[in-house]
């Protein structure tokens, strides 16, 4: 008959102190691996958005800037011949006016901007209130 090994048979016992600590470490690296992650794409969309912005911006100011040049070019010839001065001035002010209106608009968007890793603020403050619980 083959020998039996005492041990072979025996059911293993509950894992150790050290065996649970690997494994809530192991636990913890994944939630903060995953948060990590989350921060990043967030990160990368606001990155893209903000790309976008930039260059739908450039175009608008772009176009707005050539448009605006003909047709001022325009109204200041067809009153060429006796209020080209009083034309110039009015299409001054006019512009002065639009660039203070733009300002404050931009002014109060940039206030309004969201908070930024809001997402991942909050999955971090519902695993924070879920270990204490």
């Amino acid at each position: 008959m083959a020998e039996r090994d005492p041990g072979a048979g025996a059911q293993a016992g509950p894992p150790g102190v050290i065996a649970s600590l690997r494994g809530l470490a192991a636990n913890a690296t994944g939630i903060v691996q995953a948060r990590l992650q989350l921060l990043a794409n967030e990160l990368e969309e606001e990155r893209a958005r903000t790309l976008q912005l930039i260059v739908y911006g450039a175009i608008a100011l772009f176009c707005a800037g050539v448009g605006i040049l003909l047709l001022s070019a325009w109204i200041v010839v067809a009153f060429w011949d006796q209020y080209r001065l009083v034309t110039l001035a009015a299409l001054a002010v006019a512009y002065f006016a639009g660039c203070v209106l733009a300002l404050r608009a931009l002014r109060a968007r940039a206030a309004v901007r969201p908070k930024l890793f809001s997402t991942s603020l909050a999955e971090l403050k519902r695993d924070k209130d879920l270990l204490q619980s």
